[in-house]
């Protein structure tokens, strides 16, 4: 199946999940030519399967697979948070207590339990297996826009609207380094493999160009 540039359009418009496997077609050297031309995609083939998820009233914002691939999570401008069934694609299980968009989920790396970051300022930890809510992450002024766990689960780490990066106990939701130096919201945040280092991006933007 060839994949469109409107499809993606369309999926986004009726918030839709998108399940795709790519393999890359083989073809030459792109003649020379800079950046990704209109006319070369059609060389990326894609078997897409398309779960409509009629669940969420609003546009999806963050999605993500368990680590044994057989679920999926959801979060939404809803304000709502859905776990899949990836065989299926029946809706399992959902997570309500934000009170403002869910901008990030993501799961623990044994697929116990899952986090989600809104623009209500809070981070929260959910147990998979009841749906219950087992805390809440306070202390951001901003909207938390990215979060995730170390490789070992026991640490969360997020990115803020407030432009700072903080770093929680799991256990015990105590807040324990704060890390600062960015001078726009941060956008997104990473551990590194072993956990003794953090990434983190932000928007920077540039004064307009004045013209010669």
């Amino acid at each position: 199946m060839k994949m469109k540039t409107n499809m993606i359009f369309r999926f986004f418009a009726f918030c839709f999940v998108v399940l795709a496997t790519f393999a890359c077609a083989s073809g030459g050297e792109a003649g020379g030519k800079r950046g990704l031309a209109v006319e070369e995609i059609p060389q990326i083939e894609a078997d897409i399967e398309v779960f409509p998820q009629l669940g969420h009233s609003s546009y999806i914002t963050s999605v993500a697979f368990s680590p044994d691939g057989r679920k999926v999570l959801s979060g939404s401008g809803d304000r709502i948070i859905k776990l899949w069934d990836v065989a299926t694609g029946r809706e399992i299980r959902t997570f309500t207590g934000h009170s403002d968009n869910v901008n990030f989920v993501t799961f623990s790396p044994d697929g116990r339990q899952i986090l989600s970051g809104s623009r209500d300022r809070t981070i929260k930890l959910w147990d998979v297996a009841t749906g219950r809510e087992i805390r809440t992450f306070t202390g951001h002024s901003g909207g938390v826009n990215s979060v995730t766990f170390s490789p070992d689960g026991r640490e969360v780490l997020s990115g803020s609207g407030d432009r700072i990066i903080k770093l929680w106990d799991v256990a015990t939701g105590r807040e324990i380094r704060t890390f600062k130096g960015h001078s726009m919201f941060v956008k997104s945040v990473a551990f590194s493999p072993d956990g003794g280092q953090v990434l983190s991006s932000s928007l920077v933007i540039k004064p307009p160009v004045s013209g010669t």
